[in-house]
């Protein structure tokens, strides 16, 4: 190698940065013990600008276009430097390239639950997570404190810190809103520009950063989430529920089942707990079993059975199975005819009514009701 090639491979005549890895937010250019010579060329591509650091103090700055590295375009390399006649002899810096496209997958979330007072719920935990738009907004900040002096900078690097600031975030959003858990679930859309705000503020000036979206998704604890499910939140209104017999009877077995596994659970309940939750049990079972004869069409809770001494039958109406009923309760129910369906203690299937000898009197037809009386004959003249 000749003399000249060596000097020429010493010098530095085109500055770019290549980058298709749509993570990283910084890159030094590899100048090593090279010097930049005068006139070299500086590509930067749109979506990255490049800034000059020369013995540690940042300089000139470029956005996207090709130039031509000269006196005119390096002013502050110039004061630097100490150029009194020109950029005549080649100089050592430092280029950086930033990125300052958005990275549009950063994903974040709480490592830790984030406490809320809630009004049905008293204090409840939350966790929250989500996607990131971020961007480098300011390079001058942005290098001093985070790239420092490293050669590149990927979002991983800086993906615990921005998580951290964006879990204290979201920490005092949900303070500052003082919404329960159930509302903050309800509005995490409207939430979610909130947040942005929150952490925008936040990393901008500290670290050149620019938050461009957030997106959140809450997690409420399985405690509270089976509860609403149940509706034996405290929040839920008496009055919902007394417009519903059905709705309220349903109520008062969550209630009495959430206690009874309380009871039961309760390791210092010995057995009393244990008697507590057998006789809950007890009670709850009988009031199922009098509300499924009641759907069935049978005796309804707290209604006495029908005399000793008396058959009853079972009528099917409809494909449902109704009764008992006493034989005066069958003539005025008016579903009773020769086809109907009827079964009572003794029979060995059902059958219609008209096989059965003890409903005869029922079915036996009734006299047409008696004809007007024929008008009186005139007198005879």
């Amino acid at each position: 190698m000749g003399l000249m090639d060596k000097i020429r491979g010493e010098l530095v005549d085109i500055i770019e940065w290549i980058d298709d890895s749509h993570s990283a937010l910084a890159w030094r250019f590899p100048r090593y013990h090279n010097e930049i010579k005068n006139g070299a060329k500086l590509i930067v591509r749109e979506g990255q600008e490049a800034v000059f650091v020369h013995t540690g103090k940042l300089a000139d700055r470029f956005g996207p276009g090709m130039y031509e590295l000269t006196t005119e375009n390096l002013p502050i390399m110039a004061t630097l430097q100490g150029w009194q006649h020109g950029f005549n002899s080649p100089f050592r810096s430092e280029v950086y390239f930033i990125n300052t496209r958005p990275v549009t997958d950063f994903r974040w979330g709480t490592a830790n639950p984030v406490t809320v007072r809630d009004p049905d719920f008293k204090m409840v935990q939350l966790r929250a997570n989500g996607l990131c738009v971020v961007r480098v907004v300011d390079p001058a900040i942005f290098l001093r404190q985070v790239i420092g002096t490293d050669s590149q900078v990927q979002i991983d690097e800086i993906g615990e810190l921005l998580r951290r600031v964006i879990t204290l975030a979201f920490s005092d959003m949900v303070m500052e809103t003082k919404l329960g858990v159930i509302d903050l679930q309800g509005k995490q859309v409207e939430l979610s520009d909130k947040l942005r705000q929150f952490v925008a503020e936040r990393v901008d000036d500290e670290y050149g950063l620019g938050i461009d979206a957030i997106t959140m998704n809450i997690s409420l604890p399985d405690e509270i989430t089976n509860a609403m499910t149940r509706g034996v939140a405290k929040g839920v209104e008496a009055s919902g529920w007394a417009g519903n017999v059905g709705d309220m009877q349903r109520y008062q077995q969550a209630m009495a089942a959430e206690a009874m596994v309380t009871a039961a659970g309760n390791p210092g309940g010995g057995p009393m707990g244990q008697l507590m939750a057998a006789g809950m049990g007890a009670a709850m079972g009988a009031q199922m079993a009098g509300q499924t004869a009641g759907a069935l069409g049978g005796q309804p809770a707290g209604t006495p059975p029908p005399l000793p001494g008396g058959k009853t039958f079972y009528l099917a109406v409809n494909g449902q199975q109704q009764g008992p009923f006493t034989l005066d309760e069958l003539r005025s129910s008016g579903h009773l005819t020769p086809e109907s369906l009827v079964w009572t203690a003794g029979m060995p299937q059902w059958s219609p009514a008209s096989a059965v000898p003890d409903l005869a009197p029922l079915l036996a037809p009734t006299p047409p009701p008696l004809p007007d009386a024929a008008p009186p004959a005139p007198p005879a003249e």
